[in-house]
């Protein structure tokens, strides 16, 4: 059976809490970002429509709805931003749009995401996050 939205925010937790020092977390988010090299989000995807508005850096996310569910696929230019991409798509990802919609993302909060991350950086996450629960809501309305 399939992870819910808490259950991986959980593991994500848990997995930063083994890390106490701030150098080692954002280490872990670089790995999250080479994950993420293994999926690519395709060169064509790169558009200005695909483009996150609000982000210091490039980010481009999609989305597409198999079975049910969302699969979000998400990129940047910057290797700290491809990291929390990662980690977005690794929580909502494969979920319906009903699920995203009312998901709270706690786990930006309980491993010191916020408070680690420039004002603009901080901006960033809010815009890719409102952006994946857009398109859930526009495939929830199809």
């Amino acid at each position: 059976m399939a992870k819910s939205i808490n259950e991986i925010q959980d593991e994500i937790i848990e997995e930063f809490e083994a890390f106490d020092d701030w150098m080692e977390r954002y280490q872990l988010i670089v790995e999250y970002a080479n994950e993420l090299k293994k999926n690519p989000l395709p060169a064509e995807d790169k558009t200005d429509s695909n483009l996150i508005d609000g982000c210091q850096s490039k980010v481009w996310f999609t989305a597409k709805m198999q079975d049910g569910k969302l699969h979000f696929k998400g990129d940047s230019d910057a290797l700290l931003v491809k990291g929390i991409v990662a980690l977005l798509i690794s929580v909502l990802s494969d979920h319906t749009p009903a699920e995203i919609l009312k998901a709270d993302l706690y786990f930006i909060d309980r491993i010191g995401l916020q408070e680690h991350l420039s004002p603009t950086r901080s901006n960033g996450v809010v815009a890719m996050l409102k952006q994946m629960k857009l398109y859930a809501l526009a495939y929830q309305a199809k």
